[in-house]
């Protein structure tokens, strides 16, 4: 009976050690759970927090957009009703009329001409080379 005791009492022992075990387990898998939980919800702040940086940089660019489209809107009509006032002052006055007919000169003409330029340096070479703009008095193109 004492052996029957010893190893009803050894399996006992050996229960508790089990079932220690998977608590033990238990824990830690609670625990890394709450450290995943922890990290799911920093993230979720963060993904948050860039959202509404997000929304509102596209507010501001939206609002920066209208106030272009409205300033565009502005500067066409403005232009529209300049080269009106051109047109009716070519029509009232025959000597402006022949003035704004005649072809531009030369020089006028070469300073319109321009190649595309990127960057300031290219626009400095541009400037600086000898042919980009003679003098009006050496009578070139004239």
């Amino acid at each position: 009976m004492t052996r029957w005791l010893l190893a009803l009492v050894a399996a006992l022992a050996l229960l508790i050690w089990h079932q220690q075990t998977r608590i033990d387990a238990a824990q830690s898998g609670k625990e890394l759970a709450v450290k995943r939980a922890e990290q799911a919800e920093q993230t979720a702040a963060q993904h948050q927090a860039n959202a509404d940086t997000l929304a509102a940089t596209l507010a501001t660019e939206r609002t920066a957009q209208a106030q272009l489209q409205t300033r565009t809107t502005e500067l066409r009509t403005l232009l529209a009703a300049r080269q009106r006032d051109i047109e009716e002052l070519k029509r009232e006055n025959e000597d402006l009329r022949r003035w704004a007919d005649q072809p531009l000169p030369a020089a006028a003409r070469r300073l319109r001409e321009r190649p595309a330029l990127t960057g300031a340096d290219a626009y400095r070479d541009w400037l600086s080379r000898r042919d980009a703009v003679r003098a009006a008095s050496d009578g070139a193109g004239q």
